[in-house]
């Protein structure tokens, strides 16, 4: 794998001729969009890409994101808060996660690996957590590749943290938080899969250790495969799932879907997910040999 630094800015992995992913770790993100790094563009390693930046129903979101919408009062998601009694509303608590320092940085043939610290504050500036971010990206074969994600957050507001969602503030089915892929625009309408089998928006708040999308490209008329599993040492494992097929594709493992989780003050949270990247569309059978794949890279 090849890495192409942007000093300051962003990483970009490619391997075999096509960047594979740009990681975004210091971007220009207003305000209200809750400012954090973000992977775009992501590639399958035929080309074709299974991200989406800024979409104008969702601006906030952003590829692939480490993305939390209710940390005690702080929105770390973007935009508007759910707020029980008032639906959504714009309040002054977009908070920010902010590269501090890159401690690693590192490719081999079939491998590279990213590691930095970054503080998450509030939007009047005062300190919440500090993270300890880890990336790595492998080549499975000539159609496939998997990223892992790790995060260590230590609260260091001062207080408890309650980390939760727009579900456990009062509104149904709405569990979003953690690490959230938004697809392609063309994949709208595809397929969800779970150990259980495939099916739509039905399927989302349902628990499971991983969960696959199936889509179709625009242009290409290729499909592609994500799959996203959870680390069997997670907390709440295995999660609830907030995905979407009918209104936009997205997944999502939800670890605090619809129970708060408190952290202490002083205290770290961790999380670790496998996110496989393939080309094309390999049914119900071979879909479970990817998440295998992604297991086996956790």
């Amino acid at each position: 794998m090849n890495v192409d630094h942007a000093l300051g800015r962003s990483v970009t992995v490619s391997a075999g001729g096509v960047a594979l992913f740009t990681y975004v770790y210091r971007p220009d993100t207003p305000t209200l969009e809750s400012p954090k790094p973000y992977l775009h563009p992501i590639r399958t390693r035929a080309g074709d890409v299974v991200s989406l930046f800024r979409p104008h129903d969702h601006v906030w979101h952003k590829g692939i994101a480490w993305s939390l919408p209710h940390v005690g009062e702080h929105n770390f998601w973007g935009g508007p808060t759910y707020v029980p009694g008032r639906f959504y509303v714009q309040l002054a608590n977009n908070g920010r996660a902010e590269h501090v320092h890159l401690e690693e940085l590192e490719a081999d043939d079939d491998a590279a690996r990213l590691r930095h610290r970054l503080d998450w504050t509030a939007q009047a500036g005062d300190p919440v957590i500090t993270e300890e971010r880890r990336l790595s990206a492998r080549l499975i074969d000539d159609d496939t590749w998997v990223l892992c994600f790790a995060t260590a957050m230590r609260n260091v507001s001062g207080a408890t943290l309650a980390f939760g969602s727009p579900t456990t503030k009062g509104r149904e089915n709405a569990g979003y938080g953690g690490l959230f892929w938004r697809g392609p625009r063309s994949f709208t309408g595809g397929t969800l899969q779970s150990p259980d089998g495939t099916g739509g928006d039905e399927l989302r708040g349902t628990r499971a250790e991983w969960f696959a999308f199936r889509g179709r490209h625009d242009g290409t008329d290729r499909a592609s495969t994500i799959v996203m599993v959870d680390d069997r040492d997670n907390p709440r494992h295995p999660p609830q799932w907030f995905a979407r097929t009918e209104q936009f594709a997205c997944l999502n493992p939800a670890p605090f879907f619809s129970e708060e989780l408190d952290l202490p003050y002083g205290d770290t949270l961790a999380f670790r997910y496998a996110v496989v990247v393939a080309a094309g569309d390999r049914g119900e059978a071979g879909t479970k040999a990817l998440a295998e794949h992604g297991r086996a890279a956790l």
